[in-house]
């Protein structure tokens, strides 16, 4: 089984460790009253600032690795992602989040290998 971190928890359950850096980009909201004017003046009301996505990747993966990993999200619309606190390698924070989508590809199954596994969790 591969190690699993306590800096990336799902509702106080570890992550297995990913095989590539997290990548972590954050966004803010406007509203939908935002957008340009006549004179192409744009004129943003932001309702949320710097809402945080955090891409994984997993390049290789058995099915007991897949079944843990997948299963800290099954049936959970949102949950309390644990995550390092951006900006400090030392202090983590709690974010309501969700996981909307994932890909994998199944490599063999004669051994129970699974590659590619790929899914971003964003903040609520």
């Amino acid at each position: 089984m591969r190690a699993l971190t306590e800096l990336y928890q799902i509702d106080g359950r570890p992550m297995p460790v990913p095989d590539a850096d997290p990548d972590l980009s954050f966004t803010d909201l406007d509203a939908s009253d935002s957008g340009r004017d006549e004179s192409g003046v744009m004129h943003r009301i932001v309702v949320r600032e710097k809402v945080g996505s955090w891409g994984f990747a997993y390049s290789s993966l058995t099915d007991e690795e897949y079944a843990y990993l997948t299963g800290l999200f099954a049936g959970k619309v949102t949950f309390a992602f644990t995550h390092p606190r951006p900006g400090s390698s030392a202090e983590t924070q709690v974010s309501t989040c969700y996981c909307s989508s994932y890909s994998i590809a199944w490599h063999n199954a004669r051994r129970g290998l699974w590659r590619n596994l790929k899914f971003n969790i964003i903040q609520c």
